[in-house]
């Protein structure tokens, strides 16, 4: 086996480059080349010549930004694998959203995982996190913090029982939306779910796409304000934003960001993010010889592993800030 190149994988104005496949990943502005880990709007752009991903995250693109060029759109099937240039690509999943992935590259024997966003916690809406070894894990380090540990999404879910209320449940559109559904459906089974006209189509392309059907209702002022307080109305975050006076509900926002839950009637801490247990049970099983953080801040692995294991902050590092 080969040495680990440490510029296998670096940091451009366009996004994450891979010089010896000659591709990117999760780029931002236009490119030749361009791997999709999912169809988050900090992965997922147009405007590349060839852009390879899962068919649910083409799926989620198309529904976000119409019509795709077909003549660039190349599928990928998890667990398949492809090659650009000498570099063996493999899809995996990541549990993050449905469709998302995580991409194992290797080179020369050497195996590079880039993990893209992902979580550990169950979610029936969604491919469950394949587990997968690797010389260098390129995690993203969001709630990589000994302070931030996700609390069971059951426990979190039944505080919007018994509220003697309608609850405005403010969430982001694609994943989260459509598990707060699912999670409704299961343990709040006397709440009606209400969606935004921004989530329904994403909620039905889960439908047709998932493993499992949810049952909601696209929101209407009359269904909201009739009959019986049972409903749970979840809107994108601009629109919960702008009805922060709103009365006569009850207002949550789900997400593992304390600074979300500020001014809110109901704390929600439902993250669809590893938090630091998780990124240390993670890296246990990956079995790296090398650490490579990314979306987010290194510090704190870099602090717990020193001595045992290399971390590299390659955001910071190629940013000429050295943790």
């Amino acid at each position: 086996m080969s040495e680990i190149l440490e510029d296998f994988l670096v940091k451009t104005e366009f996004g994450y480059y891979c010089r010896y496949g000659n591709f990117y990943i999760d780029a931002l502005s236009p490119v030749q080349r361009n791997l999709i880990s999912h169809a988050h709007g900090d992965h997922a752009t147009m405007g590349h010549k060839q852009l390879w991903a899962t068919v649910a995250t083409f799926a989620f693109m198309r529904n976000k930004f119409g019509k795709l060029p077909e003549a660039s759109v190349n599928t990928v099937s998890f667990n398949d694998t492809f090659t650009l240039e000498e570099v063996a690509i493999t899809f995996v999943t990541a549990g993050h959203i449905l469709g998302s992935a995580q991409i194992l590259m290797v080179y020369k024997g050497v195996r590079y995982l880039y993990t893209g966003d992902y979580k550990l916690q169950a979610d029936p809406t969604c491919e469950p996190l394949t587990m997968v070894t690797a010389d260098v894990l390129i995690t993203e380090s969001t709630f990589a913090n000994p302070s931030v540990q996700h609390p069971d999404p059951e426990q979190e879910i039944l505080k919007l029982k018994d509220k003697p209320s309608n609850i405005m449940l403010g969430c982001y559109v694609l994943g989260k939306a459509q598990r707060l559904t699912e999670l409704i459906n299961r343990y709040l089974p006397e709440r009606e779910v209400l969606v935004h006209h921004k989530m329904h189509a994403v909620h039905q392309l889960y439908d047709e796409l998932g493993p499992i059907k949810l049952k909601y209702s696209l929101y209407n002022r009359k269904a909201m304000k009739d009959g019986k307080q049972n409903k749970i109305y979840l809107v994108p975050p601009l629109t919960f934003n702008s009805y922060f006076r709103a009365k006569g509900v009850l207002r949550a926002f789900a997400s593992g960001w304390e600074r979300l839950q500020q001014q809110n009637d109901i704390s929600l801490y439902i993250s669809d993010h590893v938090d630091w247990s998780d990124i240390l049970h993670y890296i246990d099983a990956v079995k790296p010889k090398q650490i490579w953080t990314i979306h987010g801040d290194g510090r704190e692995l870099k602090a717990y592993f020193e001595g045992k294991l290399l971390v590299r902050d390659i955001l910071k590092e190629q940013a000429g800030i050295f943790i």
